[in-house]
């Protein structure tokens, strides 16, 4: 639709379509895309905005509306007009009638004096554009064209509107659907004050300043627009946020210029520039889908840089011994191609190239070449700047002389009518150049020789309406601008045969028995064209099955069909194979078997508990009835110990009681079935316990003694009164009224360990079953062989003080005692202790011993064992004792200091004052007056002070050192002498 009066329509857009308002010289055009041509007559209705602004860029739908009714567009019959309008069918509480009725309640009021004019002016130039173009009403309307964003719109209504403004004349359709269509009044619609003042706010921007030219990128840099406009700053909201769209072109000021960048930066760096090329570039500001007028151009220009990579060189011509190389000039990007560089590998092929031409020409001949030599070439350009990069390398080959003789063709894949074939190019040939290929083809039968079947430069033919199973001869030809070269040598393939015909219907050869019959089948008319290999017999059971199993493959045309249920229907077909494939099935034959009496059935089964005198038995039909139904069955019972069968059941009920029974014995049942055919085998036998007792009471256990402390007892099974015995207890004790259980389970033996010698022991054994326990046994009494001694207990070392030995010496001495270990029915001999000499030293029926001769301040291992007539017993545990070193000898004695009442004596080299902690005691001693010495002192300590001495007499001392091996010796006499005491000071007179 187009509006020339420079307003837009309101126009409701249902939802998923975008209405895209284009502006053009002043003239307004809305495209709208409709959804199907009906039309909805209705009232008009004020569609309420949403509150809420739009995303910018995206024209939402009103949240307020509901799903919209089909609509429709009529066509427009005037450029100048709009001939329909769609029509919603909302339920709204606003409804306007015709065009005259808005003044009051549309746009009433206006925010000042000035928007009222504009309005009026609109209102006026409107009207009389409607005058002037009544003659166009018949014109098609004018092309819509795109514009770079749309305006910003919701559902018809432009930004900025309050649903009040909008004015929406009422549909008058006088003459139904005639000449043009209804014509419909349409409401001039106002952009408001304050779009124009946001629209003159972003107008004023800058242009932007470009910095950081290179020779394919710029830097632009931009200020958001100013709110100053004419000088005086303008009253409208300044956004906090612009975005920005920068517009560039390379072909002038006036040129078209293209989008590069759409963001809310105010920089950026546009790449992917041509070197030494002009470039214009605006910025455009948009606030809210409202755009401003581009500003004006920045002019730069990119730097110039080294020529394009220019393209690989072409082929002008080439002889057997050169080639002539042509190519083009890449861009100079600003600065003149000083030479072009063209390198080849002089046909080596290993990847290193060197320079074979540098100048301004554009073409070079290379010479001195071999025929059919291939040659690598590329290529690069130079200017003021540098080099350019080099081209893609190129492979090209010198003329050759014809081709040599091609390999024979080989069959890729053959058919009934046609044979797939594959050749190769002749060995040496260069892969560009180009040869063809002539396929020859002769047919025995036919007398006409080879003739061409093929002509062309493909590698793979496939030649078609030949005849099944016939051999043809091949051979190729290649050829070039050369000449042709010789013929390859003649292959022969062939044609594969066709699969055979369907075989006749298979029949009945002979008698039909109930579990097999023959059926033999005759081979069909057309074999394809090849001998049959093999026939397939196919068989489904009953008159539909559509199971269909093989049951024969082979060259024979008969089958003896075996193993099949009598009484059953039976479908046979064939079909047969050869190298053509294979054939369609055959018509089926349908055989049914005689009937025999019933299979065997399973064994009855035991339907509840048995009980002491009856059971009551079920049982089900056999799995084969024969091919007849089932009429009767028959159970035989016989005791398991004697086969007396007896029938104790004959009926077509499937369960029966038996009575009469003894409790907890074993019987045997079998079962058979019989049809119109009579009675079939009988089952395998079902053995079937009455209700069980306990068992019966065990014999007395047999105990034999693998050892003194290891026995073994054994017991036999007792009856079982009609179940088994689940499991035996063997109780066993040392006192026949308190033994306990020592084994449960199912083992007629158990093994005891850990006895004690010579000991009498009890044991007795019970059986249980799932009924109960059986009585014990009658109670055995045994009594274990005598062993060896057990291990001596106790070992421990005996104190000195507890040692009253006057030749003990504890340096060379050790004291162990023991207790007597249980001699386990032979009476104790000896001990034999073991002390780490190579013999263990014997002794009598003793409990202490005194070990001597042994070495000062050694450790010794020490242990026992005790012996009897029987052996040793075991060691006892191993203890460690050690010898106390040797006495000390006793010191030196001196007097060191004396006085009339005093000695004071010194021994060893030790200081006056010894600690405490030394090992070594002193005891030092003096003779009385009887002769006898007595003990002084005794300590660590080296001095000593004898007191209340009598003054010139003489005193007897000895000394002796002790430690923890004991006292040493005792030293010799030493004997000291008081001094005289100073006569007293004389009393004079004075």
């Amino acid at each position: 639709m187009m509006s020339p009066n420079g307003s837009v329509p309101p126009i409701y857009v249902p939802p998923g379509y975008a209405p895209q308002v284009i502006e053009d010289n002043g003239v307004r055009r809305v495209v709208v895309v409709p959804q199907a041509p009906e039309f909805h007559p209705g009232g008009h209705t004020v569609i309420h905005r949403s509150p809420h602004p739009p995303l910018p860029g995206f024209i939402p739908v009103p949240t307020m509306m509901p799903p919209p009714p089909r609509h429709m567009y009529s066509p427009v019959t005037g450029a100048g007009d709009m001939a329909t309008q769609y029509m919603t069918q909302y339920q709204s509480s606003q409804v306007y009638g015709d065009v005259d009725a808005h003044s009051t309640h549309g746009r009433s009021n206006f925010r000042d004096e000035r928007s009222s004019k504009t309005y009026e002016r609109l209102q006026k130039k409107l009207k009389d554009r409607q005058g002037t173009q009544k003659d166009k009403m018949n014109s098609p309307p004018s092309s819509p064209q795109k514009c770079p964003s749309p305006i910003n719109e919701h559902n018809g209504l432009m930004k900025g509107q309050n649903a009040s403004g909008v004015n929406i004349g009422s549909a008058k359709n006088k003459s139904g659907r005639g000449k043009g269509g209804a014509q419909i009044d349409t409401e001039i619609e106002e952009k408001d004050e304050e779009t124009k003042a946001f629209e003159a706010l972003l107008s004023n921007i800058v242009k932007p300043v470009a910095s950081d030219i290179q020779a394919r990128t710029v830097v632009l840099n931009w200020s958001p627009p100013s709110s100053l406009i004419n000088g005086e700053t303008d009253e409208t909201t300044v956004p906090e946020l612009y975005g920005y769209e920068i517009l560039v072109s390379s072909t002038g000021k006036d040129g078209k210029y293209k989008s590069v960048y759409v963001g809310e930066e105010t920089s950026v760096t546009l790449n992917d520039l041509k070197p030494a090329t002009d470039y214009h570039a605006k910025v455009q500001a948009e606030y809210n889908s409202i755009k401003g007028t581009p500003s004006e151009a920045e002019t730069f220009t990119t730097l110039s840089c080294e020529p394009d990579i220019p393209n690989p060189p072409r082929i002008a011509n080439r002889t057997k011994n050169s080639l002539t190389l042509q190519w083009k000039a890449p861009s100079d990007n600003g600065s003149k191609i000083q030479s072009f560089i063209l390198e080849w590998d002089e046909g080596k092929g290993n990847g290193e190239f060197c320079q074979c031409y540098t100048g301004l020409q554009k073409q070079f001949k290379i010479t001195k070449l071999s025929p059919a030599m291939g040659c690598k070439f590329r290529l690069l350009a130079k200017n003021d700047y540098g080099p350019s990069g080099f081209s893609e390398d190129v492979l090209y080959y010198t003329s050759g002389c014809a081709p040599s003789m091609p390999a024979s063709p080989i069959l890729i894949k053959a058919g009934v009518t046609w044979l797939s074939l594959q050749w190769s190019k002749p060995s040496g040939t260069p892969s560009d150049e180009g040869i063809s290929y002539i396929l020859e083809m002769e047919e025995e039968t036919s007398g006409y020789g080879f003739k061409p079947k093929y002509d062309g430069e493909d590698l793979a033919y496939t030649v078609k309406n030949l005849r099944r199973s016939t051999k043809y001869k091949f051979k190729v030809i290649a050829y070039n601008s050369e000449g042709k070269s010789n013929p390859s040598e003649v292959v022969e393939f062939a044609t594969c045969p066709d699969k055979p015909g369907v075989p006749v219907k298979p029949s009945v050869k002979g008698k039909i028995h109930s579990h097999s019959f023959k059926i033999t089948w005759d081979p069909p008319k057309d074999n394809g064209g090849a001998a049959i290999n093999k026939y397939v017999v196919e068989m489904a059971e009953g008159s539909n099955g559509n199971k269909w199993d093989m049951i024969y493959s082979g060259a024979t045309r008969e089958h003896l069909c075996d193993r099949l249920n009598p009484g059953c229907l039976y479908r046979f077909r064939v079909y047969c194979i050869s190298d053509g494939g294979q054939s369609a099935v055959s018509e089926s034959l349908l055989v049914q078997t005689p009937a025999v009496p019933p299979g065997p059935c399973l064994p009855p089964r035991l339907q509840g508990r048995p009980k002491a005198k009856e059971i009551q038995l079920r049982w089900g039909p056999p799995l084969v009835n024969g091919g007849s139904p089932i009429s009767c069955y028959g159970v035989e019972m016989s005791p398991v110990e004697r086969d007396e069968p007896r029938e104790v059941y004959q009926g077509s009920e499937v369960e029966c009681t038996v009575s009469s029974l003894l409790p907890g014995k074993t019987y045997s049942f079998r079962l058979r079935a019989a049809n119109k055919m009579g009675f079939g085998p009988f089952s395998e036998k079902c053995d079937i316990t009455t209700a069980p007792g306990p068992p019966d009471q065990c014999k007395p256990p047999q105990v034999t003694w693998r050892s003194a402390t290891c026995a073994q007892v054994n017991w036999e099974v007792p009856l079982s009164n009609g179940t088994d015995v689940t499991e035996y207890r063997l109780e066993w004790g040392g006192v026949e009224g308190s033994m306990q259980i020592c084994y449960c389970g199912p083992g007629l033996s158990y093994e005891l360990k850990g006895l004690s010698p010579a000991t009498t022991y009890y044991c007795r054994v019970q059986a249980l079953s799932i009924v109960g326990a059986g009585p014990f046994s009658e109670v055995v009494a045994c009594v274990t062989p005598p062993s060896v001694p057990g291990i001596v207990t106790c070992l421990q070392e005996v104190s000195d003080d507890d040692i009253e030995n006057p030749n003990y010496s504890p340096s060379t001495c050790l004291a162990v005692s023991w207790e007597k270990p249980c001699d386990h029915g032979s009476e104790i001999l000896a001990y034999s202790i073991d002390f780490g000499d190579k013999q263990p030293l014997t002794v009598g029926k003793v409990t202490s011993y005194i070990l001597d001769n042994l070495q000062p301040d050694t450790t010794y291992r020490i242990r026992i064992q005790a012996l009897n007539s029987l052996g040793a017993g075991p060691f006892s545990h191993m203890i460690k004792l050690k010898t106390k070193p040797l006495p000390p000898d006793p010191p030196r004695l001196e007097c060191v200091a004396f006085s009339h009442q005093n000695l004071k004596l010194k021994w060893g080299e030790g200081t006056p004052k010894t600690l405490s902690t030394d090992s070594v005691q002193y005891h030092l001693q003096m003779e009385d007056k009887n002769g006898r010495f007595i003990s002084l002192y005794r300590g660590p300590c080296h001095t000593y002070k004898v007191q209340r001495l009598n003054e010139s007499t003489s005193y007897k001392f000895c000394i002796q050192a002790c430690n923890e091996a004991g006292e040493g010796p005792l030293s010799q006499e030493y004997i000291f002498t008081t001094p005289k005491s100073v006569p007293a000071a004389l009393k004079g007179k004075l």
